[in-house]
């Protein structure tokens, strides 16, 4: 074998290995599943939870780990049968205001969807135990351009009256930042 084929070789098998090291490395970085959280109590039932007036803090939190905006909302949640309708009103920290309105829909026990103007297509829910899980593309104003980025959106129970919610954004597999939000009921 010449030196250039086997340089060739050698090359190839240093790229397949890396790629499948990086697969497995990949594969172990996967969400926590739903499951999971089954026994845990209190439950989080969304028609329950959001309706009526609520209030939460939160922050947008960049990869490299700096706070970058902090908001509070105010909000109120309005219910018929399995239908909801969750309207946000954001003041930031810059004070800027932005409003979203969410249109939940009950699709079968425990599973969800939620569309809203900036979300693209379909927010999908999974409700076990404490935990409810969204996926979804989101439009997010960047810089003057808008951004469609994957969102994998974790909401957590804590009590009768708290939820706690972290949204993992990201474009092309990378990780762009978090949003940390706390609910309180009024």
């Amino acid at each position: 074998m010449n030196l250039r084929a086997h340089q060739a070789r050698r090359r190839r098998l240093l790229l397949a290995a890396l790629g499948a090291g990086g697969s497995a490395l990949l594969g172990g970085c996967g969400a926590a599943p739903l499951e999971r959280y089954r026994e845990q109590t209190p439950a989080l039932d969304l028609a329950d939870y959001f309706r009526g007036p609520l209030s939460a803090q939160g922050l947008f939190v960049d990869r490299f780990g700096d706070v970058r905006r902090r908001f509070v909302v105010r909000m109120v949640g309005e219910w018929q049968g399995g239908d909801g309708v969750l309207t946000e009103d954001f003041l930031y920290d810059d004070g800027e205001r932005s409003q979203r309105i969410w249109r939940i829909r009950s699709e079968a026990p425990q599973r969800w969807s939620g569309r809203a103007d900036d979300v693209v297509g379909a927010a999908r829910g999974e409700a076990s135990g404490s935990a409810v899980r969204w996926q979804y593309r989101l439009l997010l104003p960047v810089q003057g351009r808008t951004w469609e980025v994957d969102v994998d959106d974790w909401m957590h129970r804590i009590d009768a009256r708290h939820v706690l919610n972290r949204a993992r954004f990201s474009k092309w597999g990378v990780t762009l930042g978090d949003v940390q939000i706390a609910f309180q009921r009024a």
